[in-house]
């Protein structure tokens, strides 16, 4: 059994080698870990990094954008070359804890479901909050009840840990940005696959640390959580 763990970074110099280490250090017992970077054309010296990194480790597999397209376009560069049994996405920065891996991944292995969902909302937050996408959360988290018929309560989060045959159901992806995310659970719920949420810790970083999605990214998951349920 191998996780495949896909990390979408533009200009993360400074929290990218930490963050790499932490994935690396993860025990996940019997459980064999790939690690897949796409840079999304940084500008600082990520790439710099990235290149050490492999260097460093051998199941660090690397790859790059020469035009920066945005993260859901990282993610699908990163999907491609894929060979683990189940996948989980993970931001370069520090705002996500690796070692919550272990228990997202165990009702997989458990074959209890194909799709677990690791929610800030329901675990502890630290860090600068920013109450409007807070709010903006949970109205896109109860856009998708509504609308999908599966109580979500953080639809956004990035520790999205799904099984290699649910990404087989929902190829391919179409998002280049941070619109991937309402298009993943769109097509998870679409696709009859039910998301079991569980609690994780999550430390918030500002804008001036680096924290890069807008306002306007929510008005576009709505727009994308209408689309994926009405058009086929």
């Amino acid at each position: 059994m191998k996780l495949s763990i896909i990390i979408p970074v533009y200009n993360e110099e400074k929290t990218l080698q930490k963050i790499v280490q932490r994935v690396v250090a993860v025990d996940l017992g019997k459980i064999d870990k790939e690690i897949i970077i796409v840079d999304d054309a940084s500008t600082d010296k990520t790439l710099e990094i990235i290149k050490e990194l492999k260097l460093k480790n051998k199941d660090i597999k690397v790859y790059s954008h020469e035009k920066n397209k945005g993260k859901g376009a990282a993610i699908r560069t990163a999907l491609k070359y894929i060979t683990g049994d189940i996948f989980v996405i993970q931001d370069g920065d520090l705002e996500y804890n690796p070692e919550n891996f272990k228990r997202l991944i165990h009702p997989i292995l458990e074959k209890k479901f194909k799709v677990v969902y690791g929610s800030r909302m329901l675990g502890k937050r630290t860090g600068f909050v920013f109450y409007s996408y807070y709010f903006g959360n949970k109205l896109l988290s109860l856009l998708t009840k509504i609308l999908y018929f599966q109580n979500i309560t953080d639809m956004e989060t990035c520790y999205k840990v799904i099984s290699i045959d649910v990404l087989k159901k929902i190829f391919p992806l179409e998002s280049n940005s941070f619109d991937i995310e309402p298009e993943i659970t769109a097509k998870i719920i679409m696709a009859g696959y039910k998301i079991l949420e569980l609690p994780i810790n999550y430390h918030c970083r500002s804008f001036e640390e680096g924290k890069k999605i807008r306002w306007k990214d929510g008005v576009v998951a709505i727009y994308k959580l209408i689309k994926y349920r009405f058009i086929r």
